[in-house]
């Protein structure tokens, strides 16, 4: 019974959600990007390049016999999908330094909190006021 005491801690804890919250938007920001390279900027690369559709390109291992498939080796769903992982982790790192800026402006316009007193600052003032008090 401690377990499932310990997992509902862990499970409610703001980290977590915060994590699964990120997961979620982050696998619907996967399909806009896919969307994007796909729809948007492969079409015009493909028409630079003599109307090539990256999604047909690929080199076939062994043709297509009774009742089997040919095998195919799938070159232009990897550049789409490489392309679309750049555009991912470009537009992810212009987060992080957009966030990492802010905390920097954040950390400069707070003055610093003075340092915590000692132990025989704090006992001084202990005695001072035992002083006062008599």
């Amino acid at each position: 019974m401690n377990w499932l005491k310990e997992f509902k801690e862990f499970a409610v804890k703001g980290n977590v959600v915060d994590m699964a919250v990120g997961i979620i938007i982050g696998g619907a920001f996967g399909k806009i990007v896919s969307s994007l390279v796909a729809d948007v900027v492969m079409p015009p690369i493909g028409l630079l390049l003599g109307g090539v559709d990256f999604r047909d390109l690929s080199i076939t291992l062994k043709q297509a016999q009774e009742g089997a498939a040919a095998v195919t080796l799938n070159y232009g769903m990897f550049i789409q999908t490489v392309v679309d992982f750049t555009i991912v982790a470009f537009a992810i790192f212009m987060l992080i330094k957009a966030i990492n800026t802010l905390k920097r402006a954040e950390e400069k316009s707070q003055p610093a909190a003075p340092p915590a007193p000692s132990d025989e600052v704090l006992l001084l003032g202990e005695i001072r006021d035992l002083l006062k008090a008599k």
